[in-house]
């Protein structure tokens, strides 16, 4: 796996470091060298954030967290990733290596498998329309994202509204 560690408003020892790097080792059960996990640590007053993404043939795995001290928020951290992919372990087992999930521990894999209760299909019109006009149309409906055709790439694109007062736009890479 390649590891990439980027450090906010901080620095990043070679201690903390080797600690994330021997945490990451506990996915090589998972993914092979194709993977690519990038760390960000930040810190703000006295909270220190760890923010890792996992990305893998496609598949992006993602998990922060804040606490007081680093090492706690890496071990959380890790922690909700290898509960994310083991919750879902049926669903992403084609994915994986082959036998990536055998040697699990029974408490690790007695989880119960999700269902996803889908209560709500939707379909609708996508116009051709400016970022702008798109984040105008999600305030109008009062909704948290909002689909719509880029006018000037002719793209499917998401607007969203994120903490405060601020908006994200997901534009596909093909």
């Amino acid at each position: 796996m390649n590891i990439s560690i980027t450090a906010r408003k901080t620095t990043v020892k070679d201690s903390f470091r080797e600690k994330v790097e021997k945490k990451l080792k506990k996915f090589d059960r998972f993914f092979d060298d194709e993977a690519k996990a990038v760390v960000t640590v930040t810190n703000e007053r006295e909270r220190e954030t760890v923010e890792m993404t996992i990305t893998y043939r496609g598949m992006i795995f993602r998990a922060e967290k804040t606490t007081a001290d680093r090492s706690d928020s890496l071990d959380a951290v890790c922690d909700l990733l290898f509960k994310q992919i083991v919750k879902n372990k049926s669903k992403l087992e084609s994915r994986f290596r082959a036998r990536a999930f055998e040697d699990l521990a029974p408490e690790e894999a007695a989880e119960p498998e999700a269902t996803y209760n889908l209560v709500k299909h939707k379909k609708f019109p996508v116009h051709a329309m400016a970022v702008d006009e798109a984040i105008l149309q999600m305030n109008m409906l009062g909704h948290e994202f909002f689909l719509f055709e880029n006018a000037d790439s002719g793209e499917l694109n998401i607007v969203y509204r994120r903490h405060g007062d601020s908006y994200g736009l997901i534009e596909p890479i093909r």
